[in-house]
């Protein structure tokens, strides 16, 4: 059976022990857990930390076990959504190791999976980042593979801001490049940690990559998104996609859950399926980010039932 989870990304805020909580108290299976180093950047949804995995130890490892314990809530995965492929050296050589650790952290915490974003520099065509990734991510999956640890890349093209324009700051964005990535990094270790939102908003047929791609599913995020096609006539698909879409909870937009949730079951996936609250109409207090997880949950469990 699949299990529900949420990102704790939307908990900035509160610690280890609340996140557990909340997730128990809404009726959720597991929690995919935030894991930026201090450098984080600060954007939105970014820089947040609920395990630090630069300080895993034996004690602290138990710490957690026993919070898992205690609230019956697992990690589904560890995320960190970095860009290892910028421009900028430094940045990129931070994402890099950052990620290592991440990876470490899973293998001792038992969890083996993490997710993140394989990167891009938004100046460059897929083409010619194509090498530089090979580069950086051959060897980011061999350590994955001999840490047996699942590393689930997350579809977003990150192209929302001004700064992420022209190429957004995520490579692995649509089928065709995820088809070339297995290719040429065949190691079981790489697959997705798939939301289809993002698909949704590019004009992709979220539930087409299913079938083909059921062996990479790792991890999936339930989100929605809601497209303005007055607006998307309005300005086109090279205006900014801020500007013809925005996120919703689960039920809220053009996702149909239940045909989602039976082609993943048809791929033969059952794995966590974690609510990734970003919807502006819920960030306006805790209580609201609160309501947001309660609703979610509820809705969903229509799909997923509860264990």
């Amino acid at each position: 059976m699949m299990q529900l989870g949420f990102v704790s990304a939307i908990l900035p805020d509160a610690n280890l022990e609340t996140v557990f909580e909340k997730g128990a108290a809404y009726g959720y299976d597991c929690v995919e857990i935030m894991c930026w180093p201090d450098q984080g950047p600060s954007r939105k949804y970014g820089g947040i930390t609920h395990i630090d995995v630069a300080n895993i130890s034996v004690a602290k490892v138990a710490e957690i076990n026993a919070l898992i314990q205690k609230y019956g809530v697992s990690i589904s995965a560890l995320g960190y959504y970095p860009n290892p492929l910028s421009p900028r050296e430094e940045e990129a050589s931070l994402a890099a190791g950052h990620i290592r650790r991440v990876i470490t952290a899973a293998a001792e915490l038992g969890i083996g999976r993490i997710n993140t974003f394989i990167g891009r520099d938004w100046t460059k065509s897929v083409e010619d980042n194509w090498p530089r990734m090979l580069e950086i991510w051959g060897p980011l999956v061999e350590f994955a593979e001999s840490h047996q640890v699942r590393i689930g890349i997350e579809n977003c093209p990150m192209l929302f801001t001004k700064d992420e324009w022209p190429g957004g700051k995520n490579l692995a964005i649509s089928p065709a490049i995820w088809r070339k990535l297995f290719t040429d990094l065949p190691s079981h270790s790489l697959g997705l940690n798939y939301d289809p939102s993002h698909l949704v908003w590019q004009q992709i047929d979220y539930l087409f990559p299913l079938r083909e791609f059921a062996s990479r599913l790792v991890h999936v995020h339930a989100k929605d998104v809601r497209v303005d096609y007055h607006a998307l006539n309005d300005v086109g698909t090279f205006a900014l996609p801020t500007a013809f879409h925005v996120d919703k909870l689960p039920g809220l937009g053009e996702v149909d859950w239940g045909a989602f949730v039976a082609a993943l079951s048809a791929a033969g996936y059952n794995g966590p399926v974690c609510v990734e609250v970003e919807d502006p109409a819920y960030e306006g207090s805790l209580e609201d980010r609160y309501l947001a997880l309660k609703q979610s949950s509820h809705y969903l469990r229509n799909f997923i039932p509860q264990r």
